[in-house]
């Protein structure tokens, strides 16, 4: 019986462990991917070929209405726009 305890505990023990590191990627109360894709889409966004979360922001690559090239850095923390580059 002790020695199944043991092994409960154990297994239970790695298995934290094992999701230490997608506990410290959650980006907690970071804007989503998604959530800046929006605000990258009411500036005038219109198709995304690339999305990169780069430090505290998301720099999102496509092009507008008219195919012109548009890049977009959205503030993670906020969802404010900082850059925008056509």
């Amino acid at each position: 019986m002790r020695h199944n305890l043991i092994s409960v505990i154990s297994a239970a023990v790695l298995g934290f462990g094992a999701t230490m590191p997608a506990l410290a990627n959650d980006s907690g109360s970071f804007f989503s991917m998604q959530a800046a894709l929006g605000v990258a889409t009411n500036i005038g966004l219109a198709t995304v070929s690339r999305t990169e979360f780069a430090g505290d922001e998301w720099q999102i690559e496509g092009r507008d209405i008219y195919g012109q090239h548009l890049e977009v850095d959205v503030d993670a923390h906020t969802g404010a726009v900082l850059n925008v580059d056509r």
